[in-house]
C-alpha cells in the first residue's frame, strides 16, 4: 500500500465527503484529487477506467482502486482504522444495516432532495421528501438512548449517514422534529479531525 491514499473528490458531493471526512477523522494519510464535474472530468476515459459509473468518490491505494463511498469506508476501516468497524459478527451486521440505510432511503431521500435544490436534478421532490422522512425516523429511533448508531463509539455507520443528514435542510428537509438526530450530528461534528462539507444556501438554509 502507498503512504497516502488518493481520494478523487468533489466538494459538494456528500458521497465524496464520506470518504474524505473519514480519512480525516481516522487520521489516514491522504491526498485529495479534485474532480471538476462541471467540466465533465468524471466522464473522461481516465476517470471511467477507475469507475465506469462516472461517479465520485474513487479511492486509489497503490494498486487498489475502489469506488462506491460505502465500500471505500469498509476498505479504509479494515486496512487503516479497525477501531471504526466492529470485529464481532453482530456488530458488523449492525453496521451493515446502517450502510444499507445510507445507500437506500438516505440516498433516495435527503440526498435526492438536495440534488433537486443544489443541482436542479430532474427528480420527484415529493417522493424524495417522503423517503427522507422515513430515513430520519429510522435514525431518530435508532439513536434513542444512544450516542452512536452502533456500539459505544463512532463507527463507519455514523460516517455513512452523516453528510446527507447534516445537509438535509438544503433539500427542504427539516431536522427540527428529530432531537436525537440533531444531538448526534453535534457529537459527530465535535470529533477531532472533523471537517464540514461546504454548505449551499438553498432550501431551508436559504431562509
Amino acid at each position: 500500500m502507498s503512504n497516502a491514499v488518493r481520494i478523487h473528490h468533489f466538494a459538494k458531493s456528500g458521497h465524496a465527503h464520506r470518504a474524505l471526512v473519514f480519512a480525516k477523522l481516522a487520521g489516514i494519510a491522504h491526498e485529495v484529487v479534485p474532480v471538476d464535474l462541471a467540466a465533465g472530468a468524471h466522464k473522461s476515459p481516465e476517470f471511467l477506467a477507475m469507475n465506469p459509473n462516472g461517479q465520485v468518490p474513487v479511492l486509489e491505494d497503490g494498486e487498489v482502486v475502489m469506488s462506491d463511498s460505502n465500500a471505500i469506508l469498509v476498505y479504509l476501516a479494515r486496512i487503516y482504522a479497525p477501531d471504526w468497524i466492529p470485529s464481532d459478527a453482530v456488530g458488523e451486521a449492525n453496521v451493515q444495516r446502517w450502510l444499507t440505510l445510507a445507500a437506500g432511503e438516505i440516498a433516495f431521500g435527503s440526498c435526492a432532495a438536495r440534488l433537486i435544490t443544489v443541482f436542479s436534478a430532474p427528480l420527484d421532490p415529493d417522493f424524495a421528501a417522503a423517503t427522507a422522512e422515513k430515513a430520519m425516523q429510522k435514525l431518530e429511533h435508532g439513536l434513542t438512548g444512544r450516542d452512536w448508531l452502533v456500539g459505544e463509539q463512532p463507527t463507519i455507520a455514523d460516517v455513512a449517514n452523516y453528510s446527507y443528514t447534516a445537509h438535509a435542510p438544503e433539500g427542504n428537509v427539516s431536522l427540527e422534529p428529530y432531537p436525537n438526530v440533531r444531538a448526534w450530528l453535534a457529537r459527530f461534528e465535535a470529533l477531532p479531525g472533523f471537517e464540514a462539507m461546504p454548505a449551499t444556501a438553498v432550501g431551508l438554509v436559504a431562509e
